[in-house]
């Protein structure tokens, strides 16, 4: 029975809920479009689990990649820097805006030659306490996601690792800091370079929301309406998904685990209006075989990260949360539900560190022409 569960039912005991089932079961003579993910979606509807965490202050790191003063230096000259892209135009902070919400805002994201994308670009801060990486989770680690749109061909198209390495091992600068940094005979790999912009998105934190300030107890910090929309949010059942310190999955995860549910888990006129069938998320490694599932998006500073959903068909946050109350809940919001909500999801904005774009080493004047046209 749990393989049809379209989310974690952590803390959920089955035998609660089967008596409800036996009853639903008894009284389907007709209409048997109610399934029983349908009718377990209603039944635990109110089935919510103490998933409030504040925002750490600090960022896990893996035991193969520690941070280092310099690491993070390199890593945010790396994260701005056009020269890993093919054309010399598209940078990481391109699609993901560190000076503002870590994203650009767009519906999908350019790169180079003017190419579209076909999902939006997920915010970058606080990713570093999300479960896995991407919309459709493909990436276990930053560290691996940082590999992916150098690589990509409507991103930043560098045809190979080693076009990238040669590229950043032209300029003499980050040879030096290479050198200084990683103790090994050559220096300047793709390895490295994933291993430094990870450790500085490690450092993309934004704490101190009024809704970590009201956990942590000062209870004046969320005003009464978004005390509301917090109490909403557990009681329709949101907190199932969205737990954990970024609001994006549990803290408990094993190592590599990833935490997926299923979107849109019910059928809605939102499907069509907001195309979100047209991509299935993640496909297990088989393009062919999309599985409809995604990795939790995270919840902090939602406010200010439209449009919304993987292909940022939805503008304003008062409509996101219809979409996902009716496709995830089988709720239909009434405007002050809505409004609520909306009021609870923005007490998650954080502070944010202003990032000062780096001074970014020069070419050695050899290599200005020919590592920017071998490609």
């Amino acid at each position: 029975m749990a393989h049809f569960l379209p989310y974690h039912c952590e803390g959920l005991h089955l035998n609660s809920v089967l008596p409800a089932l036996n009853h639903l079961e008894n009284s389907m003579t007709k209409d048997m479009s109610l399934n029983i993910t349908t009718a377990l979606l209603l039944i635990i509807s109110t089935h919510t689990l103490a998933g409030f965490e504040p925002l750490p202050l600090i960022a896990p790191e893996p035991s193969d990649n520690p941070s280092s003063v310099a690491k993070i230096n390199l890593g945010k000259q790396l994260f701005f820097d056009p020269r890993l892209s093919l054309d010399g135009t598209i940078s990481c902070n391109t699609c993901h805006d560190v000076s503002g919400n870590g994203t650009d805002s767009a519906a999908v994201s350019t790169g180079i030659g003017g190419q579209k994308g076909e999902r939006s670009a997920p915010t970058i801060w606080n990713a570093a306490f999300l479960s896995s990486q991407f919309w459709d989770g493909r990436a276990a680690t930053l560290e691996e996601q940082a590999k992916g749109p150098i690589l990509n061909p409507i991103e930043m198209g560098m045809p190979h690792q080693e076009a990238a390495v040669e590229r950043i091992a032209a300029i003499p600068g980050y040879r030096k800091q290479f050198a200084a940094i990683f103790d090994e005979k050559k220096p300047v790999t793709y390895d490295n370079i994933a291993k430094a912009i990870a450790a500085y998105e490690r450092t993309l934190i934004t704490p101190n929301s009024p809704f970590d300030r009201f956990l942590r107890g000062d209870k004046t910090a969320l005003s009464a309406q978004a005390q509301k929309g917090m109490k909403e949010f557990e009681e329709i059942g949101c907190i199932l998904c969205h737990k954990g310190p970024a609001l994006a999955g549990p803290s408990t995860l094993k190592k590599g685990e990833i935490y997926f549910q299923w979107f849109p888990a019910m059928p809605s006129d939102y499907d069509e209006k907001y195309k979100l069938k047209e991509d299935l998320g993640y496909n297990q490694g088989n393009d062919k075989a999309p599985t409809g599932k995604w990795r939790v998006p995270t919840l902090r500073n939602i406010a200010l990260t439209a449009p919304y959903f993987h292909n940022g068909s939805v503008k304003t946050l008062n409509e996101a949360v219809r979409v996902m109350a009716r496709a995830q809940r089988n709720r239909v919001l009434t405007d002050q539900q809505a409004a609520n909500l909306v009021a609870f999801l923005e007490s998650l904005t954080g502070e944010f560190v202003v990032q000062k774009r780096p001074e970014l080493p020069p070419m050695g004047d050899e290599d200005q022409q020919s590592t920017l046209s071998n490609y």
